[in-house]
């Protein structure tokens, strides 16, 4: 059910390093259940072999009156038992310290070493630890790590949440005297033509009387050293300050995302007696009133989208490499902007973005004081959230955060909330001054800002001093009321024109892959609007954003498609431009014709399989960026068509244009014809400068014939971990996907992989994302094969009745 036996187990810290960080995911076993467990105890026998990052949810069928409701996507919760009994060098704890590091649990985990209780920690998205060097057994016995984790007070979020030990765990072993978590900062204060200042803070634990010492040493992106420190401790301060200067800095850009790697020594007198490794980006990161947003000077309008923790089949226990997948396709859309809605993301994900050039905004809370409603889909529970815990861990959880994130240089913006009801309460402004003024305490060089649904609302708005708490308004939907749905930022920025502004959260396209409605469906909402109508009032927002320095840019909601918040049949929802497989929706190409200026795109909708009779008139859409595109349909044209962004009057003098104007059919941000449906091929043809320059066609698919595979990555490391990614395909005789196909594919896996989800990307499926088989939607499906510890080849087979099957093979070995 979990996964494949559990090995022979690991001699932990066995490194001579003064720190040593060491990976403890492996070798667990889990227990679902709400019976009181005797801790320190080495039985397993009711126990399930699992690997972490775990999520159970995902192991459940989904149910209709699941307490999680439609909110927590119809999701199994409750209570959930780890255990991992496991070995430790003496000499680690014999000599220095030792701490079990989580990077996140969900939610209200308790923990015990060797049946002594080491303490509670209620919040699912912050990391914490604890040192268990006293209770370590030193005579040669097992040990025995306990976690109770306690997800039963449904519902509890307004999305899915996952339950369990959701993130990495880590043991690590210091000296008695050491550098704190999160305990070195660094910042770049200021940035001229030819070098870059810096200013890193360390804060030591147990320093006590010792004359101790810190060495920094930074190295640049070409691994050259660029900067050496030295600063002596002073009296008994925990604090030391350095500053220092890096000549002809690689500045971090989005394009360009160069990271510089300081390394930090502790000595006691001449013995080192710590080390840790901290990268960095040199850059400058500004909102402006006027301008918007400016990276290193320069105006960058923020293509953003919002992003849920959920990876799909995977639940909340992402695998890095799920994300890579992920995020590529994001940039090859055209996205620069990610929104980690509504909490703190995984540590990992983060550092992905400083890699691969995303701007940040990192979220802390979706709940202040006041409790929000989470009975979507359902309305027979009692509602609970993070607000009946708000005054007694938000301060520990907003400083958390705000220690473990700052020094990544893809972070732009810190943002203290998501649409809290605290907006629009009195007192609401006090809240938000608390919360800013901890941000400042931390990083006082970003930003801060809250997500807001209420500004304009009716009957109660968000206050006037609330907003003015913040360095930059968020505006969340913000077209949603009366002449806004013209008029957007305009009154805001007339009457307060010293706000910075910018689109925290405002709808996307949305709808589910290969699936187009004709007209508004009962109970799929408001929001959920034809096919040919949904880019309309989606464009019009976009175009003003794009248009208008003052807007920063905007955060689309979302860029991929996520758990939760449904009503049944469906138990996620169909938001994003990625499907909940990372499959690209029509939607996809709609963004990246704007957002992408250095391609010619083109893209036609919707596929041409279509259930309707043969004469039937659809619109045809065509989303791309080029002067103007020509439809055909079975080799019959339908005429050019143009739209006007973007738009340019005369330049230098009266009547002089940079580029021939030509004439344009329409204001929206793409093309629509009325077509005849015909089996057969329909074609968008893209023109610049006259000359074609690109063509989309899409063909009627015959029956379904064969299966067709495509991994994301078939060398993977032999660690027990690591993920292959395999797309899966039903297509017809020549090779076209099928997307009228619903065919149940079955999956066997041999070898050293083993298969840990699969997703078809149907918002509506109930079938388990943990089985070996399900039924593909719109022609597709996906699947996950994790390394079962052992080098060697993973042979992935998938087969359908009547079909041509189809293998891939993956090798996963141990020196990756």
């Amino acid at each position: 059910m979990y996964g494949k036996g559990q090995g022979k187990r690991i001699m932990y810290l066995c490194d001579e390093k003064v720190r040593e960080k060491q990976n403890f995911n492996l070798d667990w076993y889990f227990y679902h259940g709400d019976n009181q467990i005797q801790t320190g105890q080495t039985q397993v026998s009711d126990y399930e072999p699992v690997k972490l990052p775990h999520d159970w949810s995902l192991y459940y069928l989904w149910k209709e009156d699941a307490p999680s409701c439609g909110s927590g996507g119809y999701a199994e919760t409750g209570i959930g038992w780890y255990r991992k009994i496991f070995d430790v060098n003496p000499h680690a704890f014999t000599k220095g310290r030792v701490f079990i590091h989580f990077e996140g649990v969900y939610m209200l985990s308790t923990v015990w070493i060797n049946g002594h209780k080491l303490g509670q920690h209620v919040y699912g998205y912050t990391p914490f630890e604890y040192e268990i060097t006293q209770y370590l057994h030193e005579d040669g016995r097992e040990n025995v790590l306990d976690v109770k984790v306690d997800n039963s007070a449904q519902p509890g979020s307004r999305w899915y949440s996952g339950s369990g030990i959701t993130r990495n765990v880590w043991l690590v072993k210091t000296s008695d005297t050491y550098i704190a978590p999160f305990g070195v900062g660094i910042q770049i204060p200021g940035i001229e033509e030819d070098k870059a200042h810096i200013s890193v803070e360390i804060s030591l634990a147990h320093a006590e009387d010792k004359k101790l010492s810190v060495q920094t040493t930074v190295f640049s992106p070409d691994h050259e050293i660029c900067l050496e420190l030295c600063t002596d401790r002073k009296g008994e301060t925990n604090t030391l300050h350095q500053q220092g200067i890096i000549g002809t800095p690689l500045l971090w850009e989005v394009d360009a995302p160069f990271l510089y790697e300081a390394v930090t020594l502790l000595y006691d007198q001449d013995t080192l007696i710590d080390e840790v490794h901290t990268f960095f980006g040199i850059r400058t990161a500004v909102f402006d009133a006027d301008k918007g947003f400016l990276l290193n000077g320069r105006q960058v309008k923020l293509n953003g989208v919002c992003i849920h923790h959920d990876g799909g089949c995977m639940g909340a226990a992402v695998p890095l490499p799920v994300w890579k997948r992920r995020l590529e396709k994001l940039k090859e859309m055209g996205v620069n902007a990610l929104r980690m809605a509504h909490n703190p993301p995984d540590s990992a994900l983060l550092d992905l973005c400083d890699r691969m050039g995303f701007l940040v905004m990192d979220e802390a809370f979706d709940e202040w004081h006041y409790l929000k409603g989470k009975e979507l889909g359902s309305n027979t529970h009692e509602s609970h959230g993070y607000s009946l815990w708000f005054d007694t861990c938000h301060e520990e959880d907003l400083r958390t955060m705000l220690l473990r994130d700052r020094n990544h240089p893809s972070i732009i913006l810190w943002s203290i909330g998501n649409e809290v009801p605290d907006q629009t309460a009195p007192e609401g402004y006090l809240t938000a001054r608390h919360l800013k003024c901890i941000c400042k305490s931390i990083d006082p060089l970003r930003a801060v800002t809250q997500a807001n649904d209420q500004i304009a609302a009716e009957p109660r708005a968000a206050r006037e001093e609330f907003l003015n708490e913040l360095d930059v308004v968020g505006y969340n939907y913000v077209g949603r009321w009366r002449t806004r749905a013209e008029t957007y930022y305009d009154e805001d920025k007339r009457n307060h024109p010293s706000w910075c502004m910018i689109g925290t959260e405002n709808s996307g396209l949305g709808g589910m892959r290969g699936r187009y409605l004709f007209g508004m469906e009962e109970k799929a909402g408001w929001w959920m609007r034809p096919y040919y109508s949904a880019p309309i009032e989606v464009g019009r927002l976009l175009r003003y954003t794009m248009t208008h320095d003052y807007v920063a840019g905007d955060f689309m909601w979302t860029g991929i498609d996520y758990l939760g918040e449904s009503h049944w049949p469906n138990r996620s929802a169909n938001a994003g431009v990625l499907d909940t497989c990372g499959f690209a929706k029509d939607s996809f190409y709609f963004y990246q014709s704007i957002w992408r200026r250095d391609i010619p795109v083109a893209h036609l909708l919707p596929h041409w399989n279509m259930d309707v009779d043969q004469g039937t008139i659809l619109q045809v859409l065509g989303y791309t960026n080029c002067d103007s595109a020509e439809l055909i349909l079975n080799g019959k044209s339908y005429g050019k068509k143009a739209y006007s962004y973007p738009d340019y009057g005369m330049t230098q003098t009266y009547g002089h244009f940079d580029k021939e104007p030509i004439p344009v059919n329409t204001d929206n941000l793409f093309l629509g014809w009325d077509v005849p449906y015909e089996p057969g091929y329909v074609e968008l043809v893209g023109f610049k400068d006259g000359k074609e320059v690109v063509r989309d066609r899409v063909e009627t698919a015959g029956e379904p014939y064969a299966i067709k595979l495509n991994c994301y990555q078939d060398t993977l490391a032999a660690d027990g971990l690591d993920v292959g990614q395999i797309e899966i395909a039903i297509v017809d005789e020549k090779g076209r996907l099928c997307p009228q196909s619903e065919q149940y594919v079955q999956l066997s896996v041999e070898g050293a992989g083993e298969l840990i989800g699969i997703d078809n990307g149907n918002s509506a499926s109930h079938e388990s994302m943990k089985g070996s088989g399900i039924h593909v939607s719109a022609g597709q499906a996906f699947a996950v094969i994790q390394s079962t510890g052992s080098a060697g080849k993973c042979v992935v087979r998938v087969e359908a009745e009547g079909l041509q099957s189809a293998g891939i093979e993956l090798s996963f070995t141990k020196h990756r």
